[in-house]
């Protein structure tokens, strides 16, 4: 796994429709409604995380299609947004305006036709996803439409099988869109906590009589943190990981990359790259949802 990595590391360098869910404590039971799908951990940790709702009737219908308001609702959710811009699409008073405005804020609703009633198919919905995340992957995947990238991006799953593999007038149910929605949680999640470990990391460096000093954090069992120094006129890296300090002479190296993975997927947090070791400026070169990007 270690060398599966190393490789990896080195070739990375609000409520819904007018008759939508309505809040109600996280800590319920669970009901027959999805109790039995495989979708359940995910419906269930999108009602603990406030980012989906029950109806009225305190069943989640999993089911059902998931209207634009719904989703939207969850992004601004998730994204944690509390400012927002006019959406004069919607009048005053309307019940999914103050939710909308934060999403134009956000850019979630870039391209897109506002009308929090209308139920989503893949594409839809795969639009909203990439203009909610842009901030974190950037753009969607060139070449391919929303959905083929985010399939692609292993956040969609593909048409069943007898269809086309990106079938974009699918409808994205309920439950289907909980998945997505832990998926981009967790996410959010590490990317975060590498943003953390980086800096850490960064702050620990020091620069004595030509050599480079510092220090990778302990970090925790998520995130594998690794630090890479790259030899001049030879292909040798000098490697550390998390909980390690090192000495280095500066004129023996050309760069260093700080790499922050998921222990579990391989999908990369965090990296930054420092191509000058005496002024220590760092480049970011987290993984994006495009490489051409």
């Amino acid at each position: 796994m270690k060398n599966i990595l190393s490789t990896l590391l080195v070739a990375a360098f609000m409520m819904g429709a007018l008759a939508g869910p309505a809040p109600v404590a996280a800590a319920d039971p669970l009901t027959a409604n999805y109790s039995a799908t495989p979708e359940k951990g995910a419906i269930e940790f999108a009602l603990l995380k406030g980012f989906m709702w029950k109806y009225p009737d305190s069943q989640f219908h999993g089911e059902d299609q998931i209207s634009q308001g719904q989703f939207v609702s969850s992004l601004v959710a998730i994204r944690e947004v509390k400012e927002g811009e006019p959406v004069p699409q919607l009048p005053e008073g309307h019940w999914a305006k103050a939710t909308y405005e934060r999403a134009q804020k956000a850019g979630i609703l870039a391209g897109v036709e506002i009308n929090p009633n209308k139920l989503l198919n893949k594409e839809e919905t795969a639009l909203l996803v990439f203009n909610a995340w842009k901030p974190y992957r950037c753009v969607k995947d060139k070449g391919f439409t929303n959905t083929g990238a985010l399939v692609t991006w292993g956040w969609m799953e593909p048409a069943p099988p007898g269809n086309p593999k990106f079938r974009e007038d699918l409808p994205v149910t309920r439950s289907q869109a909980a998945v997505i929605l832990r998926k981009m949680w967790q996410d959010k999640y590490q990317i975060e906590l590498g943003e953390k470990y980086a800096l850490e990391f960064h702050n620990s460096l020091k620069i004595k009589d030509g050599y480079l000093m510092g220090t990778i954090p302990k970090g925790d069992n998520l995130l594998y943190l690794r630090v890479q120094l790259f030899k001049k006129n030879s292909s040798d890296i000098v490697s550390y990981s998390k909980g390690q300090s090192f000495k280095v002479k500066i004129d023996d190296f050309s760069l260093m990359g700080f790499f922050a993975t998921n222990e579990v997927d391989i999908s990369i947090a965090s990296v930054y790259r420092y191509s000058n070791l005496y002024t220590l400026e760092r480049v970011k070169n987290t993984q994006k949802f495009s490489s051409q990007d």
